[in-house]
């Protein structure tokens, strides 16, 4: 297995500005990690889905004073342990959470190897009651409207919006970084309507409408697949879904 490890230590000594460009610091078969920010990186993994094809699937790691939050698993098990080896053996990070989106897949296959791990999970608790359905563990801690968590000094707002993708998706924000990750009730540029199987369309825009106006400063916008970018995917999702 061909891995590419290149951690950006300097970077986040250096104080690096958020507007550099998007680095990989770690490839394998399975996992990529990209570094966004000094303190925020996008961790990649693949979505196999019959007669459809592979996609790409996102979640994001928020690190701070030796501390790690990892937003969504990745797919599986087996690469959500490949995330937990590098943040804990290459990065030396002790993992304080991991927070889920929403009830799907793509948000919480990999759960069973966190709590394994001994760290804890978060959710929207609309998020744990749907997926009581479905075949993985269930997050451990719900919440309603938000909840805040805190790497040191620094916090992560996870907040509950509205319906959009699915009736539960959340979103975190990180008001120091001025990082969204918006999973995939935000869509990448030039993306299609995906999944619609659980969405409330006609609520979709007026939910990313709300998190516009809550949060007008972002400097980056993480969406559940595809290209991160700036507050411009929000205003993408907001006018594909407005009838």
């Amino acid at each position: 297995m061909k891995k590419i490890l290149t951690f950006l230590l300097p970077l986040l000594s250096l104080g690096c500005q958020p507007e550099q460009a998007i680095q990989r610091v770690y490839h394998s078969e399975s996992l990529t990690i990209e570094q966004l920010t000094p303190h925020t990186f996008v961790h990649i993994s693949q979505l196999v889905i019959p007669d459809y094809g592979t996609f790409p699937c996102n979640g994001m790691i928020f690190v701070n004073e030796g501390e790690a939050l990892v937003f969504d698993t990745p797919i599986g098990d087996s690469i959500s342990t490949e995330l937990i080896r590098w943040l804990r053996d290459e990065m030396q990070l002790e993992i304080k959470g991991i927070v889920v989106n929403h009830f799907h897949d793509d948000c919480l296959s990999g759960i069973a190897a966190f709590h394994e791990a001994g760290i804890p999970s978060y959710a929207n608790e609309q998020s744990i009651a749907l997926a009581e359905h479905g075949e993985f563990e269930l997050p451990q801690h719900g919440f309603t409207d938000s909840l805040v968590l805190r790497l040191k000094y620094k916090k992560v707002i996870n907040r509950y919006f509205g319906a959009a993708h699915t009736i539960d998706n959340i979103v975190s924000y990180l008001p120091d970084e001025e990082v969204l990750f918006g999973g995939c009730m935000i869509k990448e540029i030039g993306a299609g309507e995906g999944n619609l199987n659980d969405a409330d369309t006609k609520a979709w825009p007026v939910t990313v409408a709300r998190i516009k106006d809550a949060y007008p400063d972002l400097k980056y916008v993480v969406p559940g697949h595809g290209e991160s970018g700036s507050a411009e995917l929000l205003d993408y999702t907001i006018r594909m879904f407005e009838k």
